[in-house]
């Protein structure tokens, strides 16, 4: 089969079967001349980032009801975007997304450059992102390669080499493959076909329209495909999470740094995550010790947080942070660690 001819199958199994999504213009209303919106693809690309279109959804409506354009996240409050985020992680993500409204908006009169190498220059916007905004929101002839992506190519072209290392080569069949026209369809039948038919376990090769030229289907081990290098193990990391409420019902919070592990977010005070845990205490008070642990996956380590809790006076004061008031205080605007540290110690300081 020629290679012109792949996207051509694969685009009549698309207009067919393009999954819904939120963000998506589907096939028959891009041919009626409908134009994705730049923000839309933009945004959902970031959120989708190591995270699953499932997952995506909800935040992607509530920023868009929120937020329904460049310029409105450009002139939003930080802190109300990172609360909108927590759940998401990788909150590095979140901070950049701002950045890059605020660049649009400063420097683009709002609107979202076309050209791959512009898009590659604004914040948080790496090769991926720019390739899936240039195909998908202008129809630019760039490659787009996801996990979904190197799956296919990877068993379209029985390629042996395992990921990482196999990343350029299916990202070079990949560009083979990309079509001069409806470019951002094809990049979207590609993930579409990698999440609903070419799955990484058990893939439905009797009804995937690319099963007759596919060669690791023809050699019977499509399943043992894309191969990957042995994944490290991730180290265990300990500290502890200080919770105090004062008697007004107030919390202690400190907002972390911008830079580093859930920058800018809101946290409760406590030690370095290390080998070991380390008392640090961010006020003097009774502390007690519940006993319980919140266990946490980072993508480079897991981490093991104690808890301390005290019921403190009015009058307490600390410079680790900030009393926030019960009425100001939202459990959901804590990174997803700090709220389930929340949720186990919340129920032993209740106040009136």
């Amino acid at each position: 089969m020629r290679d012109r001819d792949f996207s051509t199958v694969l685009l009549d199994w698309y207009d067919r079967h393009a999954r819904v999504m939120p963000w998506r213009v589907p096939p028959a209303a891009r041919a009626a001349g409908v134009r994705p919106d730049p923000y839309r693809i933009w945004l959902s690309e970031v959120m989708l980032q190591q995270t699953t279109v499932a997952a995506v959804q909800d935040y992607f409506y509530r920023f868009t009801t929120r937020w329904p354009d460049v310029a409105a996240l450009a002139g939003a409050d930080d802190g109300a975007v990172m609360g909108e985020w927590a759940g998401l992680g990788y909150y590095a993500r979140a901070r950049n997304l701002l950045k890059c409204a605020r660049v649009v908006v400063g420097d683009h009169a709002g609107v979202f450059p076309s050209d791959y190498k512009v898009l590659l220059g604004l914040p948080g916007i790496g090769p991926y992102t720019a390739a899936a905004i240039a195909a998908i929101a202008f129809d630019q002839s760039e490659t787009v390669v996801d996990g979904n992506v190197e799956r296919v190519m990877a068993r379209l072209f029985n390629i042996e080499t395992p990921l990482p290392t196999a990343k350029a080569e299916l990202t070079s069949l990949a560009a083979r493959l990309t079509p001069k026209r409806r470019a951002g369809d094809h990049a979207q039948a590609v993930m579409d076909l990698g999440a609903t038919i070419c799955t990484p376990k058990s893939p439905k090769c009797g009804i995937c329209p690319l099963s007759e030229p596919c060669l690791a289907r023809a050699g019977g081990h499509q399943g043992a495909l894309p191969r990957k290098l042995p994944k490290q193990q991730k180290p265990t990391r300990y500290g502890i999470a200080y919770i105090a409420r004062r008697s007004d019902g107030a919390w202690l919070l400190e907002r972390r740094p911008d830079r580093g592990l859930l920058g800018g977010m809101l946290g409760w005070p406590g030690s370095g995550w290390a080998d070991a845990p380390q008392e640090a205490p961010p006020l003097a008070a009774r502390w007690q010790d519940p006993g319980i642990e919140v266990r946490h996956t980072f993508t480079h380590f897991h981490l093991r947080l104690g808890l301390r809790t005290a019921l403190v006076p009015l009058k307490a004061m600390s410079d680790k942070g900030v009393f926030i008031a019960r009425s100001d205080f939202r459990p959901s605007d804590l990174p997803t660690v700090m709220r389930k540290a929340y949720d186990l110690a919340a129920p032993g300081l209740a106040v009136d």
